[in-house]
């Protein structure tokens, strides 16, 4: 036993919403049909989620700085939400860097990357494959576009302009996704939410531990462990543990960090709960290993800049 990390905090994956600005779809369809999606009931979410709330719910963690991941900007308005992240108040840390929202097979592809890529909080892209055929579960209403050559072309673009791809799938997507980070070896990708195991029974969980071993082979992946309760509503350190064991031995704590998912997260657990689960699971590895899970691969991955811990934890606190 190494000690539990008490270490500055860097959380890759969290996201903010105005729902006043009538910017997210996904969130005005939950508030007038009242539909669930796969983490459930969405009821709690529809409440704005300002820099402010998380700082509330991340106030014991240390976290000195975040990422934020793109929200479901509607696509009527590309750019904006990049811009009305420019426009807050981030100076706590929260929002230092940007995951931004372009369909990489729209029409206007090329031009919305090249014009995300200038703003220097932009550090990557986000574009949703999960696919299931279940419309209440189903993010990207078609499958097997990242085999599309259209949407590959939007990818191989991002790649040049230097930005990392945030790739959000389902299990059964594995296989394709495999042969995708093959065919891009210069490209970054970061699989969200520990691969997203949303199928509990024997042989889909199965599926989802050998999709995983086979992308944490690959050199240019790294996985963000973030989530997990949308899958295991019930969930308990116990039923988590194997989980995420199975995300560090397949891709080692030099490739894996640890991320809240909030407040999406939030409906399930609170943010000190998850991050009790990490810190619980995390110490069976030397404090370094903790510390690339908790700060230095976030920090390496979404090219935060903080270089200097002591100077973290003077300068910027959430």
């Amino acid at each position: 036993m190494s000690g539990r990390y008490d270490g500055p905090v860097i959380d890759p994956h969290h996201h903010l919403w105005d729902l006043k600005l009538g910017r997210h779809p996904w969130l005005e369809k939950a508030q007038a049909s009242g539909e669930d999606m796969v983490f459930g009931s969405l009821a709690p979410l529809l409440r704005d989620y300002g820099i402010d709330d998380y700082r509330a719910d991340a106030a014991r963690q240390n976290v000195i700085a975040s990422v934020h991941v793109e929200a479901g900007w509607s696509l009527v308005y590309p750019l904006e939400e990049s811009r009305w992240l420019d426009g807050l108040d981030r100076s706590s840390g929260v929002a230092h860097r940007y995951i931004a929202r372009v369909p990489l097979d729209g029409p206007d592809a090329l031009r919305l990357l090249e014009t995300e890529a200038e703003n220097s909080n932009v550090v990557g892209i986000r574009d949703i494959l999960s696919w299931h055929p279940d419309a209440a579960k189903r993010f990207d209403p078609r499958p097997h576009r990242m085999s599309d050559p259209a949407w590959r072309a939007g990818l191989a673009h991002a790649t040049r302009l230097g930005l990392v791809f945030d790739l959000m799938l389902y299990p059964w997507q594995m296989d394709e996704a495999l042969a995708l980070v093959g065919d891009f070896p210069g490209t970054l990708f970061v699989l969200n939410h520990g691969g997203s195991p949303v199928d509990r029974t024997q042989e889909g969980m199965a599926l989802w531990r050998r999709g995983l071993r086979a992308l944490g082979k690959a050199p240019n992946v790294r996985l963000k462990i973030s989530d997990l309760v949308a899958y295991d509503h019930v969930w308990t350190l116990e039923s988590l543990r194997p989980v995420i064991e199975h995300c560090l031995d397949c891709f080692g704590p030099a490739r894996a960090m640890f991320a809240s998912d909030f407040p999406v997260a939030g409906l399930h657990a609170s943010f000190d709960e998850v991050y009790e689960v990490f810190r619980t699971v995390a110490a069976e590895f030397s404090l370094d290993e903790q510390r690339a899970l908790f700060f230095a691969t976030a920090n390496d991955t979404y090219r935060l800049g903080i270089a200097d811990l002591a100077e973290a934890r003077r300068d910027c606190h959430v």
